[in-house]
């Protein structure tokens, strides 16, 4: 156990693994203790492309050859973040069209709210009940889980919250809304996946009242569902779409994208409405632009729902209650939050990397890189098995 780690490095918990990484490739992490481990995280929906993937590694190398910082954002013209902004207009539906290049997926979410509330001029969020948005002040206030929020309050005025996937509660969304804020797919309440018709009636009241509707694709965006984005599936386009995570295909990113004609209340009254000194990085946009090319032209996501499939047919058990989610992002159902915590330990020591939900630690989360094969499917799913065979509740 590397003793600095705990010593130097700030903690989120009591009781983090500490587990020593020596490289990563493809599917598999190494540890320091030479052994192999399958990965069923994907840095938690980050690493789409599987882990230090040769076309990402030679986008950053090529980059880092000829220049990484030279200004902030929105001055200078460089072509990797053009040619990723460019490729994302032409990949999604309209009226998304215009990219704003950030951090991170909370950075993001920050950025939206700001916009629809700049757009709208008015002042009220919506949100939903165990929603998940991120960490920053802004993302936190929009988050619908008290546990995770009470001590760090006085957050963001005028925030109120809805039933995810509950009708009757859209009634709620009214002339004074500036916006509503969802997860497409509930991340950390155990990967939710609303009823079809939920967010064309969401859109409709948004519309019906004027409000902007910002879908966070953070965890589901980049193929992780079967289409580039999962609002596709249900037959909608948000107003603002949020992405982060596995658009950088392993290095930190965020977005938010919207029409050009609400994005560019950002550039006045005032000018500078949102900044970042690093968004938009070049190094980052090259990775990032080599991800979303390979997933667009390798056929990855049309897999993603036979390999979900796959999943569902092999985790079959007594312990095993249900399992949620859409395409290669899973949450199998243990009942229990403390078995599960044992099932994800003793998966571990057989060499299989999986996690569980954020709010929801019953749920033991599966989300493997979009390039996982079927065999490396059938070899984790047996390790799952026979961890649930040998630990009793």
């Amino acid at each position: 156990m590397n003793r600095d780690f705990f010593k130097y490095q700030a903690q989120t918990t009591p009781f983090a693994s500490g587990f020593e990484v020596e490289k990563a490739e493809g599917s598999y992490i190494y540890g320091k203790d030479g052994k192999a481990y399958l990965d069923f995280v994907a840095g938690v929906s980050a690493n789409t492309l599987g882990h230090s993937h040769p076309k990402i590694v030679k986008a950053i190398t090529e980059q880092a050859g000829k220049y990484l910082h030279v200004m902030v954002y929105g001055e200078y013209a460089q072509e990797k973040p053009v040619a990723l902004c460019q490729l994302l207009a032409k990949a999604t539906p309209e009226p998304l069209e215009v990219t704003y290049l950030v951090n991170s997926g909370a950075e993001a979410i920050d950025g939206a709210l700001k916009l629809a509330k700049r757009y709208t001029g008015r002042e009220e969020i919506i949100s939903m009940v165990d929603s998940y948005h991120g960490n920053t002040h802004g993302a936190l206030s929009v988050s619908g889980n008290e546990t995770h929020k009470r001590e760090f309050r006085p957050l963001l005025p005028m925030v109120n919250f809805i039933r995810f996937n509950d009708e009757a509660e859209l009634q709620k969304i009214t002339e004074k809304t500036a916006c509503v804020i969802a997860e497409t797919i509930q991340g950390a309440a155990g990967f939710l996946v609303p009823d079809f018709s939920y967010y064309k009636k969401l859109k409709s009241r948004c519309e019906e009242v004027g409000a902007l509707l910002i879908l966070d694709e953070i965890q589901p965006g980049f193929g992780r569902t079967g289409k580039l984005f999962s609002f596709e599936h249900f037959g909608i386009v948000p107003d603002i779409l949020v992405m982060g995570k596995g658009m950088g295909g392993g290095v930190p990113v965020g977005a938010f994208m919207s029409s050009k004609k609400i994005m560019e209340t950002l550039s006045h009254s005032p000018k500078l409405g949102h900044i970042t000194t690093f968004g938009g990085n070049p190094l980052i946009a090259a990775a990032s632009f080599a991800t979303l090319t390979e997933v667009l032209e390798s056929g990855l996501m049309e897999q993603t729902q036979k390999k979900e499939q796959l999943f569902r047919e092999l985790l079959v058990h007594p312990k095993i209650k249900n399992i949620n989610g859409m395409g290669l992002m899973l949450a199998v159902n243990l009942e229990n939050p403390d078995y599960t915590l044992s099932v994800a330990k003793k998966c571990m020591e057989k060499g299989l990397i999986v996690f569980w939900q954020l709010y929801r630690n019953e749920y033991m989360r599966l989300s493997p890189p979009l390039t996982i094969s079927e065999g490396e499917i059938r070899k984790g799913c047996q390790i799952i098995l026979e961890c649930l065979n040998e630990i009793n509740e």
